[in-house]
């Protein structure tokens, strides 16, 4: 990066732009709008079914008739795309997760509905087998525990077809596993999908924040007190992430995902400036939860940390952002050009 021109006090006072609202606006380096933002949803089997998520204040799971109805909301407010996570109830589990590839399965459903009341409306589908599966991981284990790779892809191309077919725009592989990309694009490509979307959780640390979201899909208590350390990345390496998301790339990802958010960005920065894709970030449910906390008990401005937070993901470089906050924080963004 070259090095910034010469510049001394008081031919240059830096503080002269900050003077006043418009020149803060003409010179602002970054913008968020809700064209950067994707919501993500937890749907839930019925008709007319609600369920507060206690983890998660203000966050519901709905079933896919009132999912239609907030569907609308997103997109009279601009948001692009909308991201579905079933929760599965537990008698439709097992240890193989051979519920996620169902075509009359819940996400399935969910994406069909969407697409015939709102076709412009970008749905992004989950793909990994945690929801469906017994014990709570992403894939197909062995007699010792142990998250086998090759076998849980085959289950991975099989849920990630059964989306392109239902209509899903985007399939969202987030597990994990080696070479699922190359495997999910060539079965999209030999299938005819050839406009469906890969967004590759490239670079998914094992984090503690995940806690909120597996109480809402209500994998939390299967997977009890294992973790995912054998798959997800050591939260130590930051050259491995650029590795990922590198081999990602290769095997046909269109757009590449860091998860966690903010405890993450220096990898969004990286990823974006040194390999120039599209790059987004999901601000997770433990981030939301810390968030809502600190502003329910008024030791933060809500709306403003709220903002704060995605402008700086914008700022690391994310193109997008998987947040809890898109409905609340499109509204604000509304409210403020009015």
């Amino acid at each position: 990066m070259p090095s910034p021109t010469p510049r001394a006090f008081p031919a240059t006072r830096l503080r002269r732009n900050r003077a006043s609202d418009f020149s803060r606006r003409l010179v602002r380096e970054n913008q968020l709008a809700p064209d950067n933002l994707i919501y993500p949803v937890f749907v839930l089997e019925g008709e007319g079914q609600r369920e507060s998520v206690p983890s998660m204040p203000g966050v519901e799971r709905l079933s896919v008739d009132l999912l239609v109805e907030q569907a609308a909301e997103l997109v009279e407010l601009g948001i692009p795309a909308i991201a579905l996570f079933p929760v599965v109830a537990a008698e439709k589990k097992n240890l193989s997760g051979s519920g996620a590839w169902d075509s009359d399965g819940l996400a399935q459903r969910a994406v069909r509905a969407l697409k015939q009341a709102f076709p412009e409306l970008g749905v992004i589908t989950d793909v990994a087998l945690d929801p469906f599966t017994t014990h709570g991981q992403d894939g197909i284990i062995d007699n010792d525990g142990y998250v086998m790779n090759d076998v849980t892809v085959e289950a991975l191309v099989n849920q990630a077809l059964s989306h392109a077919d239902a209509g899903a725009d985007v399939v969202a592989p987030s597990d994990m596993m080696d070479g699922r990309v190359a495997a999910i694009r060539e079965a999209l490509e030999a299938a005819g999908h050839v406009n469906t979307r890969i967004l590759a959780y490239s670079a998914k640390y094992a984090s503690s924040y995940y806690g909120p979201f597996r109480d809402a899909v209500g994998s939390a208590g299967n997977l009890g007190k294992g973790n995912k350390s054998t798959y997800q990345m050591d939260p130590a390496n930051a050259d491995e992430a650029i590795h990922e998301v590198a081999m990602d790339l290769a095997e046909g990802a269109d757009m590449v995902m860091i998860k966690p958010g903010m405890p993450y960005l220096d990898i969004v920065h990286r990823v974006k400036s040194e390999l120039q894709v599209p790059t987004f970030v999901y601000q997770v449910s433990g981030e939301y939860a810390m968030h809502m906390a600190a502003a329910e008990n008024g030791w933060l401005d809500g709306d403003a940390v709220m903002m704060e937070s995605l402008m700086a993901m914008r700022r690391a470089g994310a193109d997008g952002i998987l947040t809890y906050f898109a409905v609340r924080a499109a509204r604000l963004m509304r409210e403020q050009r009015r």
